[in-house]
């Protein structure tokens, strides 16, 4: 048998090689991590990195295809590219000595240079990357010399009567690979669980407020497919930019408050809430909520003013704009007069919905500003208020293609019937939610078809910064027909009929919803 006849089968054997090699260097890294760097997970901070470099168009299509698992297709796309780079330096390796392992180093410096430009990286950083690159690099070469000793036997004839390099290969490949597997898993449950805060925020006890919101009579509709009017914590639309979510121990929590300032003041968890806390009612509204869509959603938050807050430290002339930044170095620009007006309820939100906040939704602390659209205003895991400049500073989402300011746009949703499911001819009840924080919703308006516009019913408003629920009551007749909502602020205005993208400043139009009417 010729050495060309065998090639391709060892080709397969040296694309297993780089796999093994590969799942060594990330299994290396994260065992090291464990120890020197919490932070420095290279597919993590890889990740990170392509969430903040991708385009804004990828962004909205990510989020509108695939909602709150966007972060889990990301994770496991990134999964497959290392798998098929792992696989092509294990080839590499086998037919150009030291083209595989200079392919491991690459991606070593790649992945080391995304964990220390993290504003999360640490002093060790850059030893979990070094450490994964050498132990796959010695794996691979390991596993390649074996494998080329294998192909020399059997290309002498010899193959049958030794098999020794055979036998060394995949002995040594099922060790690699299973240890591996075994130490990668082993490491991420290890972190995962050591620093983990559920323990922590489950044992946490929130003071009571010192006043509650009042809920008014009438303020939920008794209407089936009408979403609720507070939107419980699991089912709350989450959209950032964190892979991971931050893991906060509420007694290392600081708040830095700097800047534009007379004084710079640093506060604990324990500082934070001992200033009392006071109950607000809240809609969230994200700017990639499409015309109809879910990313928006109400809550009963637990907090403390910001305005109270800047207030300690002295806000200097001059300035306009305050700059929030998460622990993992997330930035947004919120305008200052948006947290300092008597009439705006911005605040540091410690509880959500009668619970400390869940982990995805910022705990311990985040920003909840009303009327702001929440990549300027609702940073979670909130660690710093830095007072400035919109000419000075600049946040996150601005340079990719968002305004720097940006009010929410006031609309409404149909919820209910959801097109694409008929309903029986008869009366039929259209309901949803419509929203205008700050303002508050005047009333909504149904159009059937081409008909004339009917006003429908509104719950009574808790407040002008929550959204109400409404309904109408419609004799639907069979066949299929279109059904529009548009709302009035308390303003008079009316909703904004064109349709307008979500970048750079938020969706706009009148949702028109077909439904099909069977007899």
């Amino acid at each position: 048998m010729g050495a060309r006849r065998t090639r391709p089968r060892f080709l397969l054997w040296a694309a297993l090689a780089g796999l093994i090699s590969g799942a060594v260097f990330l299994a290396a890294a994260e065992l090291v991590a464990l120890i020197a760097a919490r932070s420095a997970s290279p597919i993590l901070a890889v990740g990170s990195f392509v969430i903040d470099i991708v385009p804004q168009p990828v962004k909205e299509f990510a989020i509108a295809a695939f909602g709150a698992a966007d972060k889990i297709v990301l994770l496991g796309s990134l999964g497959l590219a290392v798998a098929i780079a792992s696989a092509i330096a294990g080839i590499l390796q086998y037919l150009r000595p030291h083209l595989g392992v200079a392919a491991l180093v690459l991606a070593g410096v790649l992945s080391g240079a995304a964990i220390v430009t993290r504003a999360s990286a640490e002093a060790l950083s850059f030893i979990p990357p070094l450490a994964g690159t050498i132990a796959g690099s010695v794996i691979l070469i390991v596993l390649i010399r074996r494998l080329q000793g294998w192909r020399e036997d059997v290309t002498s004839g010899e193959g049958a009567a030794k098999g020794v390099n055979r036998r060394g290969f995949l002995l040594t490949s099922a060790i690699a690979g299973a240890s591996a597997v075994i130490a990668g898993v082993a490491a991420r449950a290890v972190s995962a669980a050591t620093s983990s805060v559920d323990a922590i925020r489950g044992a946490l006890r929130i003071p009571e407020p010192r006043s509650r919101v009042t809920i008014p009579e009438g303020a939920e509709l008794d209407v089936d497919g009408i979403s609720s009017l507070y939107t419980p914590n699991d089912q709350f639309y989450r959209v950032d930019t964190a892979l991971t979510v931050p893991t906060i121990d509420p007694a290392t929590w600081r708040l830095v408050v700097d800047g534009m300032v007379d004084q710079r003041i640093e506060l604990s968890f324990d500082d934070l809430i001992g200033r009392g806390l006071d109950e607000y009612s809240i809609t969230l509204t994200c700017v990639s909520n499409e015309v109809g869509g879910n990313l928006v959603g109400s809550a009963r938050w637990l907090g403390v003013p910001v305005r109270d807050i800047l207030a300690l430290a002295g806000v200097q002339s001059g300035a306009d704009m305050v700059l929030s930044r998460s622990v993992d170095g997330y930035t947004a620009s919120t305008p200052l007069a948006a947290l300092t007006d008597e009439g705006t309820d911005a605040i540091l939100a410690v509880a959500m919905n009668g619970e400390p906040l869940p982990l995805e939704h910022g705990f311990p602390v985040r920003m909840v500003v009303p009327g702001l659209y929440g990549y300027v205003s609702a940073t979670k895991w909130l660690t710093e208020l830095k007072v400035t400049t919109f000419a000075q500073d600049e946040a996150y989402w601005t340079p990719r293609g968002y305004d720097a300011e940006a009010p929410i746009k006031f609309s409404s949703r149909v919820d209910t019937p959801k097109a694409g499911a008929p309903v029986a001819a008869g009366t039929v009840a259209i309901g949803g939610v419509a929203w205008a924080q700050t303002v508050g919703i005047d009333r909504v308006e149904v159009q059937i078809d081409d008909g004339d516009w009917q006003e429908a019913t509104l719950s009574t408003a808790v407040n002008v910064d929550t959204w109400v629920q409404w309904f109408l009551e419609w004799e639907a007749e069979p066949g299929t027909h279109y059904v529009t909502v548009r709302a009035v602020n308390r303003d008079g205005e009316v909703q904004e009929q064109e349709r307008a993208p979500i970048a750079p400043n938020g969706s706009s139009g009148w949702q028109r919803t077909l439904v099909t009417v069977t007899g």
